[in-house]
């Protein structure tokens, strides 16, 4: 592999950014595609479904044969409330291979008993993700039920593009927390990214059935994501 090549690939790593190697499999040469670069037809739609599915595969194009090698970030999943959905969440998520993190500044439900072996901070959400903020491939999930806390980290995984925005509460109680987010200059296209009432309507009724239902709908927007291929570079 050329250096430049590696330095590309290390770059997206760095910039947690999902990478395609395009090896010609004839010739040998390859180039490095990253999710936001340009690149249209049968090689542009097969990225694009490598870097929803985190597949290899092998591609023919004008006589051609192409290997793609996939390099996805791990995606993330930051959780706002130490509820008890949380932690039946937060296990599962673990074994479905996301990272997973729990944000709550009330010390009363955010104890390491409560939350053994699971990356707790007891910050407000506005100090936690300061220190790590939240990109493209970090699902957020706000259940606190309080605004003083949810609303922020809502505001900001709108912002940074997460792939996945949920946030538990009536429906009721989700019509209010749209018009203060509509107050703060969210448009109507941007709030409908947010799934609220929160998970897929399976009829979920306990704890332990609603976080089965917020990690089968975050998988789904994983794997369904739109994928926008064009002009772009990763410093």
């Amino acid at each position: 592999m050329e250096l430049a090549t590696l330095e590309r690939l290390n770059a997206c790593r760095r910039a947690r950014v999902a990478a395609a190697l395009i090896t010609d499999i004839g010739s040998g040469d390859a180039s490095v595609i990253a999710e936001g670069d340009e690149l249209d037809g049968v090689l542009g739609e097969a990225v694009a479904s490598a870097f929803r599915s985190g597949r290899s595969s092998v591609v023919e194009l004008d006589g051609a044969r192409y290997f793609l090698n996939v390099y996805l970030p791990p995606p993330d999943i930051v959780v706002i409330g130490a509820v008890h959905i949380s932690q039946v969440l937060a296990k599962m998520a673990a074994l479905a291979g996301f990272g997973v993190r729990i944000i709550d500044p009330r010390t009363a439900f955010a104890t390491p008993e409560r939350f053994a072996g699971i990356n707790l901070v007891t910050d407000w959400p506005a100090d936690a993700l300061k220190d790590k903020p939240l990109d493209t491939y970090t699902a957020l999930v706000a259940v606190t039920h309080d605004p003083k806390i949810d609303d922020f980290p809502i505001a900001e995984a709108l912002r940074r593009g997460c792939f996945y925005v949920g946030a538990l509460g009536s429906r009721r109680t989700h019509a209010s927390r749209l018009d203060r987010l509509r107050a703060e200059g969210f448009t109507d296209k941007a709030l409908a990214r947010i799934n609220g009432p929160v998970g897929l309507p399976i009829g979920a009724a306990s704890p332990a059935e609603i976080a089965v239902a917020i990690l089968a709908q975050i998988i789904e927007a994983l794997r369904t994501r739109d994928i926008i291929l064009r002009k772009g570079e990763v410093q």
